[in-house]
């Protein structure tokens, strides 16, 4: 690896987060021209695709620069990857929707790249500080993107929530970084590391205090139950795409930033091991039970998500590398099965007077064959069925725990699988076994979300074929924590 650690200003350690920032500056300052509706998309498109080509000549390089603020790491950028890819799709999935839905403003675009500029602050810094400036760049425009269909009223209420139970989430944790500054004097995490055992010692409540406070904040951001309320309302209301956006994105940063703070900076605590064992287990069990009864697909989705942050939450009770890899490795195969759900989704709520009720799947395997088993291809792959790679992902989160002697927590993990099984099927079930009353509106194809389709039913069966390259990936995101 090439060291490029720098105490003052170095901007080829934050290269890739410059150009989202100068596109979406474009289309954000020159939004009111006409022809800018047009060609806010493709702007969109090629920032996204530039900052990857950024990213990946950054990889192998490590350092930090700004004064110690910004990091360049093997873990960031690998997250970097995993936001700039759901951006990517998440455009792809957008643009014919947002045309139906007479909702195709260029604004879209612009504070869809500011968000992921957020994502990827929130990755890439290990002080408590900028991480939180990352999250609130990360929110702001997802506040105005949940409630983006403005005459809607389901979606307004969808973006107020949002805004209260985001800004509550905020306070949490600003309180906790607070307290953290107070025990400590520093909110760099590796000062903290390097002191953890005397800070302890001197400081124990509140240190203790700005931990707690700080996973609670972070807690609303990943849906984490007991602060998971917000979730099924502000999905179901929010435009589809932005739905989709929110499912992937933030939740994966969400996790970024607690794999830094918990697992590298506080993980010689082994009370926060049982901590993340009850919060696990409540997260799955509640996102389960939760979804089994719900008619609504964003809705079932949204406690699916819930569910599948407690999957995640497994890999924090072990700690260590392994766990780590475990997480970043079901991150990226939540993506590919969970955005190619909602591609569905989105294609059946497209077509005119559609709702998202369980009962538009209806008829569909005899109209959309293809599709129709597409839906049922990500639905195996939620419930963790092989050979998809969610069926890989739960293997090896929950092999980490066996290894590590966590044999309940891994039973309680495998019988929440089983239960998701139920409603997972119940959407197969309406697919190919239900008729639909009257005539079918068919589906209306178009090139982009094709694409998205192809991603994201290859990556689901091919990396369930072949999971050797997506673990090679995961397990070179480990740089701080070897």
């Amino acid at each position: 690896m090439v060291d490029l650690t720098s105490s003052g200003i170095n901007f080829s350690l934050v290269w890739p987060e410059v150009v989202l920032v100068a596109f979406a500056s474009v289309i954000l300052l020159f939004s009111s021209f006409r022809p800018m509706t047009r060609l806010a998309p493709i702007l969109a498109v090629l920032g996204v695709v530039l900052s990857l080509v950024a990213t990946w000549g950054q990889w192998g390089l490590q350092g930090s620069g700004f004064f110690g603020m910004v990091l360049s790491d093997s873990f960031g950028i690998s997250f970097r990857v995993i936001f700039l890819i759901t951006a990517l799709l998440t455009i792809f999935l957008s643009h014919r929707y947002l045309t139906i839905k007479g909702l195709d403003k260029p604004e879209f675009y612009g504070l869809l790249l500011i968000s992921t500029v957020g994502m990827m602050v929130m990755a890439n810094s290990a002080d408590l500080v900028i991480i939180f400036l990352g999250l609130e760049i990360m929110s702001v425009p997802l506040y105005v993107l949940a409630g983006f269909a403005r005459r809607n009223l389901e979606s307004n209420e969808s973006g107020l929530k949002y805004f209260v139970m985001g800004a509550f989430a905020s306070g949490f944790l600003l309180m906790g970084i607070a307290f953290i500054f107070g025990a400590s004097g520093t909110t760099d995490l590796r000062a903290i590391v390097a002191d953890f055992a005397t800070i302890l010692t001197q400081s124990r409540v509140y240190m203790m205090t700005g931990i707690v406070l700080t996973l609670v904040g972070f807690g609303f951001k990943i849906a984490m139950v007991p602060f998971h309320s917000w979730v099924p309302d502000v999905y179901q209301g929010a435009p589809t795409p932005v739905t989709a956006f929110f499912s992937v994105g933030p939740k994966a940063a969400g996790f970024a930033a607690l794999l830094r703070i918990y697992i590298f900076g506080f993980g010689d605590m082994p009370q926060l091991s049982m901590v993340f064992w009850v919060l696990a287990v409540l997260t799955m069990t509640v996102g389960n039970i939760l979804a089994l009864r719900q008619d609504n697909l964003k809705r079932l989705l949204a406690y699916s998500s819930i569910a599948h942050a407690g999957y995640i939450l497994v890999a924090f009770v072990p700690g260590g590398g392994e766990a780590v890899s475990a997480a970043m490795f079901y991150l990226v195969a939540y993506m590919l099965f969970n955005l190619g759900a909602f591609a569905v989704v989105i294609l059946l709520e497209s077509r005119s007077g559609a709702h998202t009720d369980i009962t538009e799947l209806h008829g569909m395997a005899q109209a959309h064959p293809y599709l129709a088993a597409m839906l049922a291809l990500f639905m195996f792959a939620l419930a963790g069925f092989p050979p998809t790679v969610g069926f890989f992902g739960k293997f090896y989160l929950f092999s980490t725990a066996v290894k590590a002697g966590y044999i309940w927590l891994t039973v309680i993990g495998v019988m929440n699988s089983f239960l998701s099984v139920y409603y997972y099927l119940r959407i197969v079930k309406a697919c190919f076994f239900e008729k639909h009353e009257g005539h079918y509106t068919r589906v209306a194809y178009n090139p982009a979300m094709i694409a998205v389709l192809v991603v994201t039913v290859l990556g689901t069966l091919g990396l369930g074929f072949f999971p050797t390259q997506l673990l090679d990936f995961s397990r070179s995101a480990l740089f701080l924590f070897l």
